[in-house]
């Protein structure tokens, strides 16, 4: 959702262009490493956050899921940390590998069956297990309880918080994974040998539980929500050739079936120095930095092997293509084009038309909320650049009474506008100015710098952060007349129509008011709110949630606080029903 900005603010951003370039130090180590530092002293504290260059798209089918299951098992600890009993604790993961070895053997005949028709279902479905699988499982049941005696969990997590750190936390997208924590500026040694004590000896402890663990997260956060797996069946459709086609959190068949030597494996391609990179921001000394991070990571050898590229660009789509299904949701109607990669030179004016088309001042709500009236609650648009591919997508919600083809027409009715009519130079202005407060904006926060520079760097460029703004603001209106043209044919569309199942209710009208891009986030959160019993649990959620709140951009606070007020009314109902018993 984008805010109008004030005349006075407007005319003071026009000027900001270069007062708002990060200075940013980069050193790169012998082994390859990169380090970037920005240099801000405003207060004791520094955001300390490293990116490994893989994600899901690094991924191939058997593997899904290994780069989500890796930021699980980075928070495992080391030879020093999370263990009391080093040697027995390698002892059990060595007996753990060998049992679920001897599962596999089962998992493999039971595969032959279901491919045959001799069972149905999942081969995983406990109704599927052989006697032997049974033997085996509860063997290892027994190993995960051994192993829970010998480690010391969430260590890192403690470590940090007794020396006054905050907010660590780590996300996989589909092109990166990022660690991050913030921490008093005195602490900056502490974090440079914990985390390449992670990098340099890492043990990947409670591995086959954790994996059930993520499982879990799967069903929790995909298959328990109204449109988890349309969703995902609406991207492996969008995605025909390019490994974009499969979710972060991995399909569930090869969840399910990741070993430790598989995931060793992909620890030593992917998580070498030469594939990371590190950023500090904050109270902190540019040579001091540099001098810990010789000390610590570069102890850490370069990899063996150079990751290798990613050569399966998206092939052109040559015909429109559609989904409909039914779910416990609002009917909604969604429209995905393919678009440009990170920095392609379309990018730039792709934002602002996405801009045009978004918010309660954008063209989605004015006509097809306030005159046309065919849909409800917020419309939204967006443009989602990936580092080998990137699409742009409109979505709004059904209004009742009216029907699918409706919306969809008065949707497209405004995308065609774009490719006929140039944006007005007034309405042109008014994005590009929004574009520019909000970039400003977004670099005053530490946390959201770092997170920003992680990205970046991982797409291929850091320096796309200095180079946007300036870039956004030479866009023409005929430009963007151009760029639609060319990326809203008509063969290019994806189309889903989200249909409510019979009997289902109507969600929430605050959720139907959030922006209809961040609702499947909060679906997914709302489902794992639901699922947990633990009130302590929540409670940590609650605090975790209102953190946040204090960080994130204007435009997502509804949602957070949407979130933060639903765990609290899970607390207060798990509270009642204690009290009733």
């Amino acid at each position: 959702m984008k805010r109008l900005v004030a005349f006075a603010a407007i005319l003071a951003s026009v000027g900001t262009l270069a007062a708002q370039r990060v200075e940013v130090h980069e050193e790169i180590l012998s082994n390859g490493l990169k380090l970037l530092i920005v240099e801000r002293r405003e207060s004791p504290t520094v955001v300390c956050g490293w990116v490994v260059h893989v994600g899901s798209v690094n991924e191939r089918p058997g593997i899904t899921g290994m780069a989500h299951l890796f930021e699980h098992m980075m928070f495992k600890g080391t030879r020093a940390i999370g263990i009391k009993d080093y040697q027995r604790g390698i002892e059990i993961q060595l007996r753990q590998d060998e049992i679920r070895a001897e599962m596999e053997k089962e998992y493999a005949e039971l595969r032959e069956k279901l491919l045959r028709g001799r069972i149905e279902g999942s081969i995983y479905d406990a109704e599927n297990m052989t006697p032997r699988l049974r033997e085996l499982r509860a063997e290892l049941v027994e190993l995960f309880e051994e192993e829970k005696q010998v480690i010391v969990p969430t260590e890192i997590d403690q470590i940090y918080t007794r020396e006054g750190g905050s907010s660590l936390n780590a996300f996989t997208t589909e092109d990166q994974t990022a660690y991050f924590v913030n921490l008093p500026s005195n602490k900056l040694e502490l974090w440079f040998w914990l985390e390449s004590d992670r990098l340099l000896e890492p043990v990947f402890r409670e591995f086959y539980a954790e994996r059930d663990v993520v499982r879990e997260e799967r069903r929790l956060r995909v298959e328990s929500t109204p449109t988890g797996r349309l969703d995902e069946q609406f991207s492996a459709m969008f995605w025909q050739s390019a490994p974009y086609s499969w979710p972060v959190i991995g399909w569930a068949s090869d969840v399910e079936s990741i070993t430790r030597g598989q995931a060793e494996e992909f620890f030593d391609v992917y998580y070498a120095p030469n594939n990371i990179t590190a950023v500090l921001v904050g109270d902190v000394d540019t040579r001091e930095a540099v001098a810990l991070a010789e000390r610590y990571f570069g102890r850490i050898p370069k990899g063996e092997v150079d990751p290798p590229p990613v050569i399966t660009f998206e092939v052109e789509q040559l015909a429109e293509r559609r989904l409909i299904g039914q779910a416990d949701t609002n009917p909604s109607v969604t429209v995905r084009f393919p678009a440009t990669p990170f920095n392609h030179r379309d990018t730039f004016a792709l934002q602002l038309l996405s801009g045009a088309l978004s918010g309660r001042t954008g063209r989605l709500y004015q006509a097809l909320v306030e005159e046309k009236q065919v849909a409800v609650g917020q419309p939204g648009a967006g443009l989602r650049e990936l580092k080998y591919g990137g699409y742009l997508q409109v979505s709004a919600e059904v209004k009742e009474e009216r029907t699918h083809r409706e919306l969809e027409d008065a949707l497209l009715e405004e995308l065609r506008r774009l490719t006929e009519e140039p944006l007005s130079e007034r309405e042109l202005q008014k994005l590009k100015n929004q574009e520019l407060a909000d970039s400003f904006r977004r670099l005053q926060n530490n946390f959201f710098l770092v997170i920003q520079l992680l990205i970046y760097d991982s797409f291929g460029d850091w320096r796309y952060i200095n180079e946007a703004p300036g870039r956004i603001q030479a866009v023409t209106a005929k430009e963007i007349k151009q760029v639609a043209g060319r990326y809203l044919a008509p063969e290019k569309r994806n189309v889903a129509w989200y249909l409510r199942r019979e009997g289902a209710e109507p969600e929430d009208p605050e959720l139907a008011a959030l922006p209809e891009q961040m609702r499947p986030m909060v679906r997914q959160q709302l489902a794992a709110i639901d699922q947990e019993t633990d009130p302590e649990k929540l409670e940590q959620g609650l605090s975790r949630t209102l953190q946040m709140m204090e960080q994130v951009p204007p435009e997502v606070r509804p949602a957070v606080e949407y979130i933060a007020r639903k765990i609290r009314e899970r607390i207060e109902a798990l509270s009642g029903s204690e009290e009733e018993n």
